[in-house]
């Protein structure tokens, strides 16, 4: 998992919806054979992290779903080179809560700055309880 070098796949990134983004993520995790209990989880990280490029980083600039050894890899770059923080936002606040959500959800989270922004990686664990 951490460290671990994802191989190349195809990607899709100009213009890419939350729903395209789901979409590519479904047809990864159907060709790898990986759970059915996991697609949701994997599906709510891939709409946040997408979602909060689009609205927060100047849009996604690369997108990738891998499935790894113990895990799958989401992993999404942007052309922003703020990292997303978890605000203490008060409950009367709209936002916030979808970092939040993919922390959760993820084992571990990778943020990678890069000349053009940064790159997210979400790493799912594949022993998520049925």
């Amino acid at each position: 998992m951490k460290g671990e070098t994802m191989p190349d796949r195809p990607r899709r990134t100009a213009g890419l919806r939350c729903e395209d983004a789901r979409s590519i993520a479904r047809d990864a995790l159907a060709a790898s054979g990986v759970g059915k209990h996991l697609v949701n989880d994997v599906l709510l990280v891939v709409s946040e992290l997408v979602s909060n490029a689009d609205r927060h980083a100047g849009g996604v600039s690369d997108f990738r779903v891998v499935p790894l050894a113990g895990c799958v890899a989401v992993e999404v770059s942007d052309r922003s080179s703020s990292f997303p923080r978890t605000p203490g936002t008060p409950l009367d606040v709209p936002g916030g809560f979808g970092w939040l959500l993919v922390n959760r959800i993820a084992d571990h989270t990778e943020i990678r700055p890069s000349a053009h922004g940064k790159t997210i990686t979400a790493f799912i664990p594949l022993s998520a309880t049925p």
